[in-house]
Order: structure tokens, then sequence, then C-alpha cells
């Protein structure tokens, strides 16, 4: 029984440390996981993958990374607040929303040594003003992408050329209310945000008018067909176009002098995040010219970091499809967040173009 009640007592006391080492392992890996980690929600194929590696051996935070298709699914789920994200990367309309909805932290310009290299034309937007919540990441802008060898140069220089009767059943156009209806209220001299009743129905007859030159509104599929040349030319989006010119020699992309959209991606903090110290030694991390040259090179965007830039290769900082000239740049207009009731107004017509069309 002595002996019995010996082994009993051993076992437990070894059950004991068996026990303690476990729950020092878990506060171990816990405190890695919880304190040494960056949650970032990006949209896919959005950074070059060696950076993320980069990040981590550099600085030893280790980089948790998800991805989202759209900037709405986005928005609801920091809006859940199911996860606790530290980096966030939403569109310029989509940060209005998320600062009126108080899901934004400030941002602390001090903590970013690196901020200094963005191009001041590309701070102090509409959306943000003084960048207080958010730092750039890319911008681009909407364009119209046309195959030399059906369509001249000359032929497509002005939102009004897409309306010329010889591109009958040719034109293809990105499936989507704003930037379709915006290109042609800005083909009418009025602005993409306008609210005025009068002015939408104006351009939504203007707009009826260009169905006959249509041949589809699509979306992803568009840089397909203008890769194997299924029709002559297409309104898109310039990182959209980047990739279609990059498979396809005969494509370029322009932008109309007259003004177009200039889109910007930021970099934000939810007010969820956690790991705050982290979310800030990544934005500085992506500011360095170094690195913002090499994401944009993989990624094919346009780069709003001044001196990540002039580190690119000549070819690419020298393109003015992607890169285009000043006087262009300050007739670009970001699209603000015009409320629920204008955004359905603006779907509702390009609703109405769709079906007319058939």
């Amino acid at each position: 029984m002595k002996k019995i009640l010996m082994m009993m007592a051993s076992i437990l006391a070894l059950c004991g440390v068996l026990f303690l080492t476990s729950k020092q392992l878990s506060a171990q890996a816990g405190a890695t996981t919880q304190a040494n980690t960056l949650n970032l929600y990006n949209w896919g194929d959005y950074i070059d993958p060696g950076l993320i590696k980069k990040f981590e051996k550099q600085t030893g935070y280790h980089v948790q990374y998800e991805t989202f298709d759209s900037n709405e699914a986005m928005f609801t789920k920091i809006k859940q607040g199911g996860t606790a994200y530290d980096l966030a990367i939403p569109s310029d309309y989509m940060i209005e929303k998320m600062k009126k909805a108080n899901l934004l932290l400030p941002i602390d310009q001090k903590k970013l040594p690196n901020f200094k290299y963005l191009d001041q034309h590309f701070l102090d937007q509409s959306f943000d003003r003084g960048n207080r919540y958010s730092v750039p990441y890319f911008w681009g802008t909407l364009g119209i992408i046309y195959n030399d060898q059906q369509v001249s140069a000359s032929e497509v220089q002005h939102w009004n050329d897409l309306w010329a009767p010889k591109w009958q059943n040719e034109l293809m156009l990105v499936d989507s209310a704003r930037d379709i209806l915006g290109m042609t209220l800005i083909s009418q001299g009025q602005s993409v945000n306008t609210t005025a009743t009068t002015t939408l129905n104006q351009a939504s007859h203007k707009l009826d008018q260009l169905s006959i030159n249509v041949k589809a509104i699509v979306a992803d599929e568009i840089k397909t067909y203008m890769i194997q040349e299924e029709a002559p030319l297409a309104v898109t989006w310039s990182g959209e176009a980047a990739e279609m010119i990059d498979q396809n020699e005969h494509l370029h992309y322009v932008v109309p002098s007259e003004g177009s959209n200039a889109w910007y991606d930021n970099m934000v903090i939810p007010k969820t995040a956690k790991h705050q110290r982290a979310a800030y030694a990544f934005i500085d991390f992506m500011l360095d010219p170094k690195n913002a040259a090499q994401n944009a090179e993989y990624v094919g965007y346009a780069t709003p970091n001044k001196a990540a830039k002039a580190l690119l290769p000549k070819k690419i900082r020298q393109d003015q499809q992607f890169y285009p000239p000043l006087k262009t740049i300050e007739k670009l207009e970001v699209y603000q967040d015009l409320g629920a009731q204008k955004v359905e107004q603006y779907n509702d017509l390009f609703l109405k173009f769709k079906m007319y069309r058939q």
C-alpha cells in the first residue's frame, strides 16, 4: 500500500510539474503571439511578399495577413469588431466613411520619420484633411485603354471621344456606377461628386446615348478581353491597365486631360487595434523609399512616395500613362462619401443605363 501511495504521489507531482511547464510555455507562446504580432488587413496580392518577410526579420514582429475584396466587406468586418486588425488599407471614400463611423485612430505623424518622403500632391486630400487618420499607400486613375492596331492615340484623348459613331459596339466599360457616371459628368464639365438631381439626370441622358457603342459592361473579365483583343477600347482603372499592357504591347492607357477620378488607397489604424507600436513600425517601414519602390514595381500601381519614385527604373517613373503630368493631376477628383441616398441614386441611374442597352 505504501508503495502504491508513493507512486500515486510521484504521478501527481509529475502531473503538477507538467501542468506548470505547459502553462509557462503557453504563456510564452501567447506573449509572442499577442505582443509581437501585426494583424494586417489588405487587398489581395497588394504587397510584395518579400517585404513582409523583410519586415518580420528586421523588426521581430510576425505578420498575420488577411485579405478583403471590397471596401464594403472590409468596413463591415471592422465595424463588427470580431477581429482586432492593427492596420487596414481602405480607399479614399471609405476612409471618410470610417471616420464618420468613429472606427479609426488618429495618426501620430511624429512616430513616422519616413512620412517626409511622401509627395505633397498626394497629402491633405478631401477625404482626410491633414492626413489625421491615413497615410498614402498607392494611387491611380480612371482612364481609357486602347489597342493601337485599331485605334490611333488622337482618337481617344477625351471622354467625349467615346461617343463617336465609329465605336459602335466596340467599347467595354467597367461595371461601376460612380466611375461611368463620373466620366460622363466630367465630359459635361461637372464634378464627379455632384449631388444635384438635375445634373445627374442630364448625365444619365447622355450616358444612355453611349449605349449603342457599348459592347459589354464587365468586371475583372475586362482584362482578359482586352489582352485577347476582344475589343479595341475600354474604360478601366490604371492598375488594371498596367496588367493588360504588361501582357499585350499593343495596348495603351490615357487619362483625359479635362480630368478624371483619382483614387487613393491609404493605411489606417482601426480603433480596435491592439498592437499600435507594430502598426507604426509597419507604416514607417513601407514609407522607406527603397521598400516603397520595391512594392511599386511588384504591384504595378503608382507610388505617392516622391523619393521612391526617383528610385524606380526610368521607363516606369517617366511613363505618363501611370504618372501623368502635374497639369492633369491637378484636374483629378477624388470620390467623396455622398451618403446612402445619393449613392443609391447613382446606382439606380447606372442600372437604368444597363437596362436601356437591352
